[in-house]
């Protein structure tokens, strides 16, 4: 069945990095669009990043413009989220999740497969 299985997650002061990978199987993983959505609390699930299945587009939420990159490989059905300068305003449980077809969407209601979440926590 599909799976997508996160990790990377963790503790890290402002201004230091994390890089989120997300591991995907029972699926045609370069058949899909993936992407990065995070959710604090009490808060909405917000989009972070997403990047189509060629890696010829990607797309990010203004916040995290400059500071986050998402990247795939998709000989090892692996999409990632490099993470620098980061602020406490990041912390949230980070999702990763796909979608058929090459195109980019930020809705996440056009997303039919998530993995389970990790958790990172950015401390001032």
């Amino acid at each position: 069945q599909v799976q997508l299985v996160e990790s990377g997650g963790g503790l890290v002061q402002a201004g230091g990095s994390l890089r989120l990978s997300c591991a995907a199987s029972g699926f045609t993983f370069r058949s899909y669009t993936m992407a990065w959505f995070r959710q604090a609390p009490g808060k909405e699930r917000e989009f972070v990043a997403a990047m189509s299945w060629n890696e010829g587009s990607a797309s990010y939420t203004d916040s995290v413009k400059g500071r986050f990159t998402i990247s795939r490989d998709n000989a090892k059905n692996t999409v990632y989220l490099q993470m620098d300068s980061l602020k406490p305003e990041d912390t949230a449980v980070y999702f990763c999740a796909g979608s058929r077809g090459p195109v980019v969407y930020i809705n996440k209601a056009l997303y039919d497969a998530w993995g389970q979440g990790t958790q990172v926590t950015v401390s001032s």
